[in-house]
């Protein structure tokens, strides 16, 4: 629909102009006013944004508002001139060039917006907030630039009154009126006043937790309160991880201010929830009380995770975040019970290896301790339990395999086989992200090791396993999504034989003139059990045929999708997955 408008308004834009003031008087002169009718028309107005030439657009939409304003004051109802209200801040929202060329105009449209925010009328606060986030994207630059005629910059006048602007809002709306001034803030390019913008910003949630903070050092019972936890909840998610959105590297000052006393904060709450779990017995973790004391741990983790994510020019900043938060996290994840467990601890350490790569490596151990065997345990006993650990584990084990992959060769044979088997356990999964994570996952370990010194020693230990699953999955029709998948690893493995200088088969019993023959003998034995009904023959062309294009992708595959539709097993089925 927009689209079509931008079509028309290019083709003939005075005739658009036209239908549009005249379908605005139809609603002045009382002739088709109705909410909805004023909703379309004023998205339709906010739709060709950017189709006119600058001059005429800001006629245009100087019209419009005025047109607009009128409608406002000659409209009676409180429910009525709340619609005409939010649509004149959508319009205004949607045309950013004209508010950044009339400081005036874009100043008197925030200071409503402020009005609106303490307008009790349903909708209206919602709205507010939304517009000013949407307006301060577009338009940052103009608050943190001193205006003519102006005694200082709209930021700092901004934060003088904060405290009286948000008096009235909803947590989660002061939730987006702090990311929003995090993107004016972020506009400063002067560091030390965006530091000292930022220290103005949060002082009223940090004179909160420093007053929590110290009567928790008292009594720790106080962190039992729920106005107390909610108020925890409130810093932690809306003020900092709003903050950290849009500021990015520049919360620096603030996480480094707090750092330190949210791990403490981790912590307590780490052993309530143990405690409360211990005490409540296995249905203690489901109650209100524990899912709450839960999300303070997940908000923290969320927090660290934002800041990590978000600090990209500065990635030695986060850096020195990671050693304090081996204990209070990493430890805390392996000594609770299974669903004390927060899935975020994962995708955090996940996030923190993305980002900091092999820095990581001496690392890897730890985490590799502090979580590997005890989630194996969570997620392996089936398909379904702990559905978000599930996939956040195989991001995290895929973290490790591309940046730290030095790590997996220092690990003891034990863990290995368990990395192994945990990658097998993924793609054999029904869930198609978890097993194209573990396929995926397990061709770059492929490729790893293939380049590694331990190229014989692990293709020796492995290839036989590894090969038995592949075909195990690619012959079962419940995973042809991950047919491509399928193919690039039987290839690889295939291809891998003619460089491996010892034998795969155990010499002590039989001998063969080269690990290809081998191959090719073992994968007829596999293919001719899985297959009663396929005859031998058939088993042994495919199998020759497989060793024969092995170097060449597109016919390597067409030749397995060939041997596929024609088996029993798909003969019947929709096949489109595998020409996907």
């Amino acid at each position: 629909m927009r689209e079509t408008l931008i079509y028309l308004s290019h083709l003939d834009h005075e005739d658009t102009e036209q239908q549009m003031l005249k379908k605005l008087t139809k609603q002045l002169n009382g002739e088709d006013w109705s909410w909805n009718n004023l909703n379309t028309l004023c998205w339709a107005i906010g739709s060709i944004s950017g189709s006119m030439v600058e001059e005429q657009e800001n006629r245009f939409l100087v019209m419009v508002i005025r047109d607009l304003l009128n409608l406002c004051e000659i409209t009676k109802g409180k429910d009525n001139k709340a619609v005409i209200a939010s649509n004149i801040m959508y319009v205004v929202g949607q045309y950013p060039r004209f508010l950044r060329a009339h400081w005036k105009f874009l100043k008197t449209v925030v200071n409503k917006l402020f009005e609106f925010m303490h307008e009790m009328h349903p909708g209206v606060q919602d709205m507010a907030c939304d517009t000013f986030l949407k307006i301060v994207q577009k338009c940052k630059r103009k608050f943190v630039t001193q205006q003519v005629g102006e005694n200082e910059p709209f930021v700092s006048e901004l934060l003088t009154n904060l405290a009286t602007t948000i008096l009235d809002l909803e947590p989660h709306q002061i939730h987006t009126f702090y990311e929003s001034v995090g993107h004016m803030i972020q506009a400063e390019s002067d560091n030390t006043k965006r530091d000292e913008y930022l220290k103005r910003l949060m002082s009223l949630p940090n004179q909160k937790w420093a007053e929590i903070i110290g009567q928790a050092g008292q009594s720790i019972d106080i962190l039992k309160n729920q106005d107390v936890i909610r108020s925890v909840l409130n810093i932690l998610q809306q003020t900092n991880t709003s903050v950290a959105t849009s500021l990015g590297p520049h919360f620096f000052p603030q996480i480094s201010l707090i750092f330190l006393d949210m791990l403490t904060v981790y912590r307590m709450y780490s052993e309530l929830v143990s405690s409360t779990i211990a005490e409540g017995g296995p249905y203690a973790s489901k109650s209100s009380f524990v899912k709450l004391l839960r999300s303070i741990k997940r908000e923290t983790l969320k927090l660290i995770e934002t800041f990590v994510d978000k600090a990209e020019d500065l990635p030695h900043l986060g850096k020195q975040f990671v050693p304090p938060m081996m204990d209070p996290i990493l430890g805390d994840y392996a000594r609770n019970v299974p669903d004390a467990r927060e899935s975020e601890v994962l995708s955090l350490f996940a996030t923190i290896i993305n980002k900091y790569k092999a820095e990581m490596l001496d690392d890897v151990p730890r985490i590799f301790e502090a979580v590997f065997q005890c989630t194996l345990e969570m997620i392996t006993k089936n398909f379904e339990d702990y559905p978000e650990h599930r996939l956040k584990f195989f991001s995290l084990l895929r973290a490790i395999g591309t940046h730290c992959f030095k790590a997996l060769i220092q690990l003891s044979s034990q863990q290995l086989k368990l990395v192994i088997d945990s990658i097998n356990w993924a793609f054999r999964h029904t869930e198609r992200n978890i097993a194209e994570t573990g396929l995926s996952l397990l061709l770059e370990i492929l490729k790893n090791f293939q380049a590694s010194e331990f190229t014989n020693q692990f293709y020796k230990t492995y290839f036989l396993t590894i090969e038995q699953e592949i075909f195990a999955v690619l012959t079962d029709s419940f995973h042809k999504p991950g047919f491509k998948l399928h193919v690039l690893v039987l290839q690889h493995l295939f291809c891998v034989v003619d460089g491996l200088t010892e034998p795969l088969w155990d010499a002590s019993t039989v001998s063969y003139p080269s690990n290809a023959m081998f191959v090719r003998d073992y994968t007829i034995k596999l293919l001719g059990a899985s297959f009663p009904n396929m005859t031998a023959a058939e088993v042994t062309k495919f199998v020759d045929g497989l060793l024969g294009s092995r170097h060449d992708l597109p016919s390597f595959k067409n030749h397995i999708r060939d041997f596929l539709v024609q088996s029993k097993e798909f003969s019947a089925q929709d096949n489109k997955d595998l020409y996907a």
